[in-house]
């Protein structure tokens, strides 16, 4: 596959075995925000793969905002966050879902069971693969799972984080998960260099069906505030944990209010709960002074996200094996 940046090499061309899905071309509405051009495609694609392989980073870059919060341990996306890129001859809705794994918990059942309902709802499925992982038993795993959820749901290949490998070693992997996929697109891409996205973009875009847009032009995500809040909360929770500390923890917003004596300053009140009162000694640190650094660093990531000042209050709560317990996770939005 040929690219457009001087700094790659270009990867062989792959035949192009996908169809095209066909349908008729909606009415354009009468709003503005959604008048399309003659032959513009829309539609929804959904970003799979093993957990930490870069699904979050490839979608803020490609949306090019961050609404995917990211971390180093696996399994940190909880919820299908779907992002959207708007073009002049398409609307691309990105789904970025939890990564497809052999669950451990009841959360994880959960979190599996969404992904593959995801599958069922859209027009194209990207499997990221690391460059620098080979390619195993877990990612042929997830190659049969799509398949059996979504037998006529094109697949595109995507090999991700282009710019930590060796080039050899990039092509190698494009050419094992071209043959993986039956010959299916594959691109090489960098989220963090921005490296080879309007190529992804494209590949992706062709395979759209003609269509409106769902959203109006300038929407970026379909995600409320509040969970968007909740969320920018456990990425600062989770900075710097490791083990299994990151799976037990979960963020509530409790509620959201102008502050009444100080103007202009938004209220926003949140619990993280964890599983034991071990590892909420472990978020507050010494001095409680790990929280106080979480509420530091989630505070500026909301005030840019509300544009406002924001006084954040944070409370940590116990809810006793959360991750398995149905009742618990039903309050929790699982």
């Amino acid at each position: 596959m040929a690219t457009d940046n001087p700094d790659f090499p270009d990867f062989p061309d792959f035949p192009d075995d996908s169809a095209v899905p066909e349908s008729a071309m909606a009415a354009p509405s009468a709003d503005a925000e959604y008048a399309t051009p003659e032959g513009f495609r829309s539609g929804f694609v959904s970003f799979v793969g093993r957990p930490n392989t870069g699904k979050s980073t490839l979608t803020n870059a490609l949306v090019g905002e961050k609404i995917a919060i990211t971390a180093n341990q696996p399994e940190t996306t909880r919820h299908p966050i779907r992002g959207i890129v708007n073009r002049p001859d398409a609307q691309v809705i990105l789904v970025d879902t939890p990564g497809l794994h052999r669950p451990r918990t009841l959360l994880g059942e959960r979190l599996n069971e969404m992904v593959k309902e995801t599958y069922s709802d859209v027009d194209v499925i990207c499997l990221c693969i690391p460059a620098d992982e080979k390619i195993g038993p877990g990612d042929r795993w997830i190659v049969e799972a799509v398949r059996a959820a979504a037998p006529n749901t094109p697949i595109v290949g995507v090999v991700t984080k282009l710019d930590k490998t060796p080039k050899d070693q990039v092509g190698a992997q494009l050419l094992e998960l071209h043959e993986m996929l039956d010959q299916a697109d594959v691109v090489p891409v960098s989220a963090t260099k921005e490296v080879q996205l309007d190529v992804l973009l494209d590949v992706l875009t062709k395979h759209l069906p003609e269509g409106p847009r769902f959203y109006p032009e300038g929407h970026i995500t379909d995600d409320d505030q509040n969970t968007r809040m909740a969320e920018l909360i456990r990425e600062a929770a989770l900075t710097g944990l490791h083990e299994e500390l990151p799976h037990s923890v979960a963020v509530q917003i409790d509620e959201v209010l102008q502050n009444p004596t100080r103007e202009g300053v938004l209220n926003v009140h949140a619990v993280i709960f964890v599983e034991r009162e071990g590892q909420k000694a472990i978020l507050r640190g010494k001095d409680g002074r790990r929280l106080s650094k979480t509420v530091h660093d989630a505070r500026q990531q909301i005030m840019a996200l509300v544009g406002q000042n924001v006084y954040l209050d944070v409370r940590l709560k116990v809810a006793k094996n959360w991750q398995s317990d149905p009742k618990q996770l039903g309050r929790l939005g699982f």
